[in-house]
């Protein structure tokens, strides 16, 4: 499946090295106010090269809006964008066509399709996931219409975890989180999560580690009670990613370890309106919002490709043998995959919003 979503509804097409990608967003209410820039905004934090931690492959990634914007703002029908690919090098992936990488889906996608775009990891790279951030653009901006706010950022990084004492909801949250290359909410922490990540480029290894999302002002309601549940949406949607091996809300795991005495959120009355004094449930119970901020960590794996030699299989000759991988390669994903977590967390509340009618299809 190419598409995500029931009413706003996204589907993405392309590969790493074709000539372009793109996507079409489907379902978004008419008059929403939106030019090229809303997107560009967001797809300029995702793009590749942004410093010495990132790939060094120079993509614009300058977005063209097709169809569905007239005069500044949406007409209700399919918004369709392109992004050309301009900095492409297939060059380095020719001698790995035969021998699938230890990490990556290259094994995956050749035993099921057979024939596949061996260029990049083709259709399987993270080069898709600007269409999502793409798409993501127009339905933060929709969510932002009813003062509901998507905020991600690096977590932990190979181990070293930001401080738990940061409100999100505090004036200039972003601006701090885009501070620092990594994307930390804890400047402190970055700098030491900037260290590790150059240490594991120089070596040829990469790193892995956790982003935090919080999605503030959401109305209770929000969700279906049973296969829907929004809880399920949002853990589908972010296992999507690539390299995306967990998703966590509230407490998450942690919550084993507890007591129900403890666990449960105790109901108050706060300015006339039903909250929790906690919020281990993360901001949904039953799969349905209950009005608190909505709370969920996102596990990201080491980037695959690594300039290490690692042992792999000759599929054309069926013998075994090894490969180190060339390339412009992520030393580690996490900072780039903050946008993307963002953009797949908005699209599955302007879904859910629309569906159950706390947003309107005509504005």
């Amino acid at each position: 499946m190419n598409t995500i979503g029931r009413i706003f509804r996204l589907t993405t097409w392309g590969e790493s090295h074709g000539k372009a990608i793109g996507c079409v967003v489907d379902g978004c209410p008419s008059n929403l106010e939106l030019n090229r820039e809303d997107i560009q905004e967001e797809l300029d934090r995702r793009r590749p090269g942004q410093s010495e931690l990132t790939t060094q492959r120079q993509e614009e990634d300058q977005v063209e809006i097709l169809s569905g914007v007239f005069e500044g703002k949406t007409l209700g029908t399919p918004i369709s964008m392109l992004i050309w690919n301009k900095d492409v090098d297939s060059s380095k992936y020719l001698a790995l066509k035969d021998t699938p990488r230890p990490g990556s889906a290259d094994f995956t996608w050749k035993s099921k399709f057979g024939h596949v775009d061996w260029r990049g990891a083709g259709r399987a790279s993270a080069r898709e996931t600007a269409c999502r951030v793409a798409g993501g653009a127009i339905a933060k901006k929709l969510l932002r219409k009813f003062n509901i706010e998507v905020i991600a950022y690096t977590k932990e990084i190979a181990g070293i975890t930001a401080r738990e004492n940061i409100d999100v909801s505090m004036m200039g949250i972003k601006d701090l989180i885009e501070s620092n290359p990594v994307r930390c909410i804890d400047s402190e922490k970055a700098r030491e999560m900037e260290e590790i990540i150059l240490k594991a480029k120089k070596d040829g290894d990469s790193v892995g580690g956790i982003i935090e999302a919080v999605v503030l002002n959401v109305t209770p309601g929000i969700g279906e009670p049973v296969y829907n549940k929004l809880s399920a949406d949002l853990a589908f949607a972010i296992m999507s990613i690539p390299s995306v091996k967990g998703v966590e809300i509230g407490t998450g795991f942690e919550i084993t370890k507890m007591k129900g005495s403890l666990a449960n959120d105790p109901f108050v009355l706060k300015d006339g309106k039903v909250k929790t004094l906690t919020n281990n449930s993360g901001g949904i119970l039953g799969g349905i919002s209950n009005g608190m901020p909505i709370v969920l960590r996102v596990a990201i794996k080491p980037t695959s490709s690594i300039g290490i030699r690692q042992k792999t299989v000759d599929l054309e000759k069926m013998k075994e043998t090894s490969i180190k991988i060339e390339g412009r390669h992520d030393p580690c994903i996490v900072p780039r995959a903050v946008p993307v977590v963002e953009a797949m967390i908005a699209l599955v509340l302007a879904d859910h919003g629309i569906i159950s009618g706390v947003i309107p299809r005509k504005l």
